[in-house]
């Protein structure tokens, strides 16, 4: 959240946006295999760890020899291994890292305000009127409603979209929310125990007090619900009615101190640690 403690006017419901994030990416190619390499072909995994910005191709081959490079879950121990850039799975140091470079995988700071949507024929600001043309197939990773701020994933790869925008994944996101009343002592157990809401229990994976100060409290929410306005309920039910809400991170991708309206590419391990979360 920004220094600024001013409460945003409501937006309500009229824009027919809702809003937290388990929508659906647009159609992608699904969970179909890739073709298969033939034995001996491929890249040499020397030149496909430097076109991914690791290092030169001799400081890659030190590292080899060295052990610091594993495929598929294996170190590697000798040089002139062959690589499908496609399908493998590459770690330096441990840290799974993005090697393809036909995809992209950005994350903004979505203003307040702005609607979650690529186009909007109603004229309203939209998160497309900010990415421009960034990158051709440039899609948003479920959803923020329009009176919600932060961290917002947009990607080209259609699958990485899929898995994490789909319930069955449970990718854990970290709200901040500012609240108006004071925050109960034994709220963190009940919001762990789970709320029944009219649509159907709800359970926090945790919950914290960050601030209170004059009948104005602060607290981080971390759940993977997905559900229509689940947090601004899921605290309202509780008492507390949300006056901001900030999305501060997705999985392993934290806003950090990214300033309102700025995109940022992820980096390689950023996306390496998206793609393990959900099984890519």
């Amino acid at each position: 959240m920004t220094d600024s403690t001013t409460d945003h006017p409501s937006q309500g419901d009229e824009h027919g946006v809702w809003s937290e994030d388990m929508e659906l990416a647009p159609a992608h190619p699904g969970d179909r295999e890739p073709a298969e390499v033939e034995p001996g072909q491929g890249e040499r995994l020397q030149k496909v760890l430097a076109r991914a910005g690791v290092g030169s191709r001799r400081v890659c081959e030190d590292m080899i020899d060295e052990g610091r490079i594993s495929v598929d879950g294996k170190v590697v121990l000798v040089q002139g291994m062959r690589v499908d850039p496609r399908t493998a799975h590459i770690a330096v140091d441990g840290v799974r890292i993005e090697i393809r470079t036909d995809r992209v995988t950005y994350a903004m700071n979505k203003p307040f305000g702005v609607i979650t949507a690529m186009s909007d024929d109603r004229g309203r600001p939209c998160v497309g009127d900010m990415v421009g043309d960034l990158a051709k197939g440039l899609v948003h990773v479920g959803r923020l409603d329009q009176d919600t701020e932060g961290l917002l994933i947009l990607t080209t790869d259609g699958e990485l979209a899929h898995r994490l925008a789909h319930p069955s994944y449970e990718v854990p996101k970290t709200y901040l929310a500012q609240v108006s009343g004071t925050v109960a002592r034994d709220l963190d157990r009940r919001l762990r125990a789970g709320i029944e809401l009219e649509d159907g229990p709800v359970k926090v994976d945790s919950f914290e007090l960050v601030d209170q100060h004059a009948g104005q409290s602060v607290v981080q929410v971390v759940l993977h619900e997905g559900r229509k306005h689940i947090v601004r309920r899921l605290l309202a039910e509780v008492g507390l009615p949300v006056s901001r809400l900030t999305r501060t991170k997705v999985g392993p991708v934290e806003l950090a101190r990214m300033r309102t309206g700025v995109i940022r590419k992820l980096s390689r391990a950023e996306i390496g640690a998206l793609q393990e979360l959900v099984g890519l």
